[in-house]
């Protein structure tokens, strides 16, 4: 048994739906492609920008190559090292350990007195005035990498 009273859709309502439909399902899909495009636009424009930075630096680095060298600056005279032997025995034992030291540490040798530290820690102090040690932190001494 079939309804009589049953509403049949109307066909130019049923494909006016449809269209409708499809309408806002391609409207969609370009918001998204858009999107995308908009992406990877940006995208172009980083890209593009990294490879003129590089193309800049190396014209910058080729006419750098290509001028005249500047002229050497002349060596600087070594730093002079005090003759009395205290200073050579130090640096025949930072040469030997090749790190970081303390006054204490140098002292060893001597009693462990604080006059004999204090001692050594002026003479660890001279050489670095003199650029012949560096005092890494305070109290802390190295030598120089050359």
């Amino acid at each position: 048994m079939t309804r009589s009273n049953a509403r049949q859709p109307d066909p130019g309502t049923w494909l006016l739906d449809r269209i409708d439909t499809r309408e806002h399902f391609l409207t969609c899909q370009i918001e998204q492609t858009q999107t995308e495009i908009d992406t990877l636009t940006a995208r172009l424009g980083e890209l593009s920008e990294q490879v003129e930075h590089l193309r800049i630096s190396r014209k910058t680095l080729i006419s750098l190559a290509e001028e005249d060298p500047a002229p050497a600056e002349p060596a600087a005279t070594p730093p002079v090292i005090p003759e009395h032997p205290a200073y050579q025995q130090i640096l025949t034992v930072f040469g030997e350990i090749g790190g970081s030291l303390r006054a204490r540490d140098l002292a060893m040798d001597l009693p462990l007195t604080q006059n004999a530290i204090q001692n050594v820690r002026a003479k660890l102090k001279r050489l670095a005035s003199r650029g012949i040690l560096v005092e890494t932190e305070p109290g802390l001494f190295t030598q120089p990498r050359r």
